[in-house]
């Protein structure tokens, strides 16, 4: 039997799917940003770093090793926002996009690799979840790019202008924080800019709560009529704009250094803005270095948390935390099984979300670490690094140009796993391994607490 067929042979399972995938992508964006035609100075800018910023595009987090207006060219900015839609769409629904293209049947196996890839809980009504993924998407990256033209192409000039908008709603919508407004700025000459500011706030929103409630809302047009997916999702999601939006504007409004010098309207924008902007989408319109440390705390939290399932946005996801709240509402309650919203959750899903998190947390004490012990950083330099990379957000407290090779490397990992997921990931390792058993075991009780 020749490789070929061999090959053939292989049945990948979703968790190898998705992992290989993006992994494919990620290298293949590598091999093109090695181009000397990719950097404006003609030279490579070296495999490493090429091999960082396709990740950070793939992963949609927006941390950069070059700044990404000045060192790339028109075919490197072409290559990252590429990767950047792919990324923030998923492997898998731009597979069924140009299957869709194509004409082909999409086969059941095929239905339940988008199923478990989007998240959805049955595989019905899975091609149709797709096709309102691809044309929501484009919807909104189009009316974002065209409303932030009217303020880019006055400013930059026709072709440029329409260039920029484009660029930013597809990045924002995608909550992948890449801009190109030149010199590490990202949005913050636009921090008193209600349009700017307000759009690209709306487009991440619109990524990060994900598809499947997005759809909802169009559908069902009331809060009761929603599924438990999509109550959790928006409930938590509108908790925590509230209470960052709060936490900034009560931290920062006297802050000589980030809002002290704005006005009431840029205060208000820049504090919505920068509530918005930590569930995993990497853009800022007030310098992160200068903020105060209890705005930074609040920061490395929302990033960890991230946006919804489903979505453009990385973290934990809202809705683990909402697992993990309503779990220890219930025990607190004295209750054996999870509620929420007068539904009881299954043991699994607990189970899941509590794996996610502590694998989570372990990454990122894991990689905190390493790069405690490889860069030259404070503790509160590394530990948001970590958790940035991690949640895909892309916000940076100013090392990420400083770090070594190995910290290179180690944040370049840490992003596909926050991409991809730490629980996916160790499931495409461990599930070719696992080995079914018929064996229950005695239950015995242990003291904890």
């Amino acid at each position: 039997m020749n490789i070929l067929n061999r090959v053939k042979l292989i049945k990948l399972n979703t968790a190898e799917i998705l992992v290989l995938g993006f992994a494919g992508l990620i290298l293949l964006g590598s091999i093109l940003l090695t181009l000397p035609i990719a950097s404006q100075n003609g030279e490579s800018v070296g495999f490493v770093n090429a091999l960082f910023t396709a990740a950070s595009a793939v992963a949609v987090t927006g941390l950069v090793v070059v700044d990404t207006l000045t060192h790339w060219t028109t075919f490197g900015h072409v290559v990252i926002l590429v990767l950047i839609q792919i990324g923030g769409l998923g492997i898998i629904t731009m597979g069924t996009l140009f299957a869709l293209v194509l004409g082909r049947k999409i086969n059941f196996r095929e239905r339940v690799i988008m199923q478990e890839a989007m998240n959805k809980i049955t595989v019905s009504g899975v091609v149709r979840l797709a096709k309102y993924v691809l044309i929501m998407t484009f919807l909104f990256e189009g009316i974002g790019a065209v409303i932030l033209a009217t303020r880019f192409v006055p400013i930059y000039g026709l072709g440029k202008g329409i260039w920029l908008s484009v660029f930013h709603s597809i990045s924002a919508f995608c909550n992948a924080g890449f801009d190109l407004i030149g010199n590490f700025q990202s949005l913050t000459p636009f921090v008193s800019d209600p349009v700017v500011s307000i759009v690209v706030a709306l487009l991440i929103i619109l990524g990060g709560i994900g598809f499947v409630v997005i759809l909802e809302l169009m559908e069902k047009k009331s809060f009761k009529k929603l599924s438990l997916h999509s109550k959790m999702t928006l409930s938590i999601t509108g908790f925590l704009l509230l209470l960052g939006f709060i936490i900034v504007l009560a931290l920062e409004f006297d802050n000589p250094e980030t809002m002290g010098n704005l006005g009431f309207g840029g205060k208000l924008l820049s504090g919505f803005f920068h509530s918005v902007t930590p569930r995993t989408a990497g853009f800022n319109t007030l310098p992160m270095d200068k903020l105060m440390m209890g705005t930074i705390v609040m920061t490395i939290v929302f990033m960890f948390i991230g946006g919804s399932s489903a979505g453009t946005a990385g973290g934990v996801k809202v809705t683990t935390l909402g697992v993990i709240l309503a779990t220890i509402t219930s025990v607190i309650k004295g209750k054996q099984d999870t509620e929420s919203f007068k539904r009881k959750l299954p043991r699994d899903l607990v189970n899941r979300s509590l794996t996610i998190i502590t694998l989570s947390i372990g990454l990122v004490i894991l990689v905190t670490f390493v790069l405690s012990v490889t860069e030259d950083a404070t503790f509160k330099e590394t530990f948001f690094e970590a958790v940035s990379a991690f949640g895909t957000v892309g916000l940076s407290l100013g090392i990420t140009t400083e770090l070594s090779t190995i910290g290179k490397i180690v944040i370049t990992l840490t992003m596909f796993f926050g991409r991809v997921g730490p629980l996916t990931v160790f499931m495409a390792l461990a599930e070719r391994r696992q080995a079914s058993s018929a064996i229950a075991y005695p239950d015995e009780e242990i003291m904890i607490g």
